[in-house]
């Protein structure tokens, strides 16, 4: 299970040290892709083979289920980490997200989230105004 909130920067070449405490979970390599809300997901590959079923299982009959694979996959890519723990972040990730140096690293669940800071701050911002109602309406 992933958890924790990190800061971080992506140094000149595009690369991300992905905290210790993720790694382990993470493995050497795993599938980075374009996430909701305009952030990043990362996945074990185990992780993504098994929402691959899933989504596989919707078919292309609807227009909302073509579209969503179309982004999702076509942003996906297989990462690997260095030896210091670092991991390249394509570009056209970055750019989706928004991150061009400074980034937080999200531990949720079934997956790693990286967010551009600034993107982050106003999500977070807006959700902890919500976060009580959220949690009724989910029942918690």
């Amino acid at each position: 299970m992933f958890m924790g909130e990190f800061q971080h920067a992506v140094d000149a070449k595009g690369r991300l040290i992905i905290p210790a405490r993720l790694r382990e979970g993470l493995g050497e390599r795993f599938i980075a892709t374009k996430g909701l809300d305009r952030c990043l997901f990362v996945f074990p590959l185990a992780e993504f083979e098994a929402i691959s079923q899933k989504l596989r299982g919707l078919g292309m009959s609807t227009s909302a289920a073509r579209a969503f694979n179309r982004l999702f996959f076509s942003g996906a890519t297989e990462c690997e980490l260095d030896p210091q723990g670092r991991v390249l972040l394509p570009a056209n990730l970055r750019e989706y997200a928004g991150i061009v140096k400074e980034c937080v690293i999200l531990g949720v669940e079934n997956r790693v989230e990286i967010w551009a800071q600034e993107r982050w701050a106003e999500y977070s911002e807006e959700a902890d105004e919500l976060y009580t109602e959220i949690a009724e309406k989910l029942g918690f």
